[in-house]
């Protein structure tokens, strides 16, 4: 049976648009493919679905029911990149020998970082 929908895109609400939009930017190494007023539709990354910064006037309350799962080559070194351009640390996990971190952008948005 044929998929019913595919994903075009993770939406990210944010207070911060101009700040956040460019560290998603940075963070993914991509450009922005159409802008509107307080809309971001960011250039995917080769097969991937895209990132949408999207300005909402709520701030961010408790934990993220969904999160993009980002990959990369060396946690530690994409932990500091990610500190650089204005993100955090939520905290570090590891279960059966894997390891991931939870990291947040600089409006507190939740997403994941695991190597491999």
């Amino acid at each position: 049976m044929p998929a019913i929908a595919t994903l075009g895109a993770v939406v990210i609400d944010v207070n911060n648009f101009d700040r956040v939009k460019d560290f998603w930017m940075q963070l993914l190494d991509v450009e922005v493919a159409n802008e509107f007023p307080g809309i971001a539709f960011l250039k995917p990354q080769d097969g991937t679905a895209g990132v949408t910064i999207q300005q909402v006037p709520e701030a961010k309350s408790g934990k993220n029911r969904v999160h993009p799962d980002l990959g990369v080559e060396d946690l530690v070194e994409a932990e500091s990149r990610i500190h650089e351009l204005g993100g955090s640390t939520v905290r570090h996990n590891e279960a059966d020998g894997f390891q991931w971190y939870v990291m947040a952008d600089p409006d507190g948005n939740e997403f994941c970082i695991a190597a491999g």
